[in-house]
């Protein structure tokens, strides 16, 4: 039996719904088909936003040869099968799903075929293509990017399918929620409106939605690059003090149940971040993921959204990060020099700073070729403010 989603794809560019940046007058894939000459491309996007749509639209319009294969589940046999396809039909227009998942044992088999025009591929990937994909195969197509589907391009699709459904009874609210429960995934929303259709005997409402789906669909797959694309957005948000965005992107991960991830990025955002402006930081955030991991969820979005908004409205101080980076540097640079010789074991030169008022007494420190190596440069708060003035006495400034 065949699903409505696959019922429902378009055989047309200009039936896909979005992408209005690639699809239309004088755009470029409208163009291509236009000029009946593809060349192999790489489609990236989010899951369900027309990616196998655009791929197979393609195809019918310009009325080629076709095979469809997956990176992971399809055999190098299955590869090979392809190439003697494209040799008997004199070309061929491969389409890969998950192409960033693609071994290097089926590349190799495909590239000459790829870069001879025997073959066109059609790369498909949830993934940023130029962080994944194998850069022999990325440098023989172009990559173009689908944006994301907007509340009003699901509700197109949704009342494209109701007019194929036999005396569906739904009201704009329901068809609003559907939209809204997909988060821009369209073949999410076309599921969940079949499988609402056929649950209770046509008639559709909100309440009848909720019975099957209650929770919001959106992208955070712990393995690609959606998930850190949250964390990541976190993270900026944090440090940019947004603490509403901070919570939102909390509340994805949370969602997700992902809690390691989020202890960690938190972890980092701590030292990176906050760093000396509020040092009590570090030991706040171990306290209150130890809280998460002994309450678990669902209480432990409590402790973590505590910190959360105590971490986005701090101050902000990135000061150890740019010293270690810049002493890293001259380490790599090979700016390092001997040791002292005074500061070597049993040097009875060294200077003992306990023995001293205040417990310091002046005496070189770092090697001879980098004794005038400045590391740490203290942001303006009133943390760091009261430890450059300890520097500095240390260096005998003023």
């Amino acid at each position: 039996m065949k699903i409505l989603a696959d019922t429902l794809r378009p055989q047309k560019l200009e039936d896909i719904v979005g992408q209005d940046h690639l699809i239309g007058e004088g755009e470029v894939l409208t163009n291509l088909v236009k000029n009946k000459h593809l060349f192999s491309i790489i489609l990236y996007g989010k899951p369900g936003i027309g990616k196998t749509s655009i791929a197979y639209a393609l195809s019918s319009e310009l009325q080629m040869h076709t095979k469809f294969l997956n990176a992971t589940s399809s055999k190098k046999e299955d590869f090979e099968a392809a190439i003697e396809e494209a040799k008997f039909y004199g070309d061929l227009i491969l389409i890969i799903d998950e192409i960033h998942r693609m071994n290097k044992d089926k590349q190799d088999i495909l590239l000459p075929y790829i870069e001879n025009g025997t073959i066109i591929l059609i790369g498909l990937t949830t993934s940023n293509p130029y962080h994944k994909i194998n850069p022999a195969i990325r440098s023989r197509c172009q990559i173009f990017e689908l944006k994301e589907l907007t509340k009003e391009d699901i509700k197109k699709v949704l009342k494209r399918a109701c007019n194929t459904l036999k005396d569906i009874d739904i009201n704009e609210e329901a068809l609003d929620y559907i939209a809204s429960l997909s988060s821009g995934d369209v073949r999410s929303a076309l599921n969940l409106l079949e499988v609402s259709y056929y649950s209770f005997d046509h008639h559709i409402t909100v309440e009848e939605v909720k019975k099957i789906n209650s929770k919001p669909v959106f992208f955070a797959d712990k393995n690609e690059d959606g998930h850190y694309e949250v964390l990541s957005a976190l993270q900026k948000s944090i440090r940019g003090s947004d603490v509403d965005a901070t919570i939102h992107y909390l509340a994805r991960l949370i969602e997700a149940e992902d809690l390691d991830s989020i202890y960690r990025r938190l972890s980092v955002i701590a030292y990176e971040d906050i760093g000396l402006a509020n040092p009590g930081i570090g030991p706040r955030l171990q306290a209150a993921i130890s809280a998460s991991e002994q309450v678990g969820l669902p209480e432990a979005r409590i402790p973590l959204a505590e910190i959360a908004i105590e971490m986005a409205l701090s101050p902000k101080s990135n000061s150890a990060i740019i010293a270690i980076d810049e002493a890293l540097n001259d380490i790599h640079k090979g700016s390092t020099g001997n040791v002292p010789s005074h500061l070597r074991n049993g040097n009875p030169a060294y200077l003992y700073p306990h023995n001293y008022p205040n417990d310091w007494v002046k005496q070189e420190y770092l090697p001879e070729n980098i004794k005038n190596a400045h590391y740490y440069h203290p942001k303006k708060n009133t943390i760091e403010n009261n430890l450059n003035k300890v520097h500095k006495e240390m260096k005998g400034e003023k």
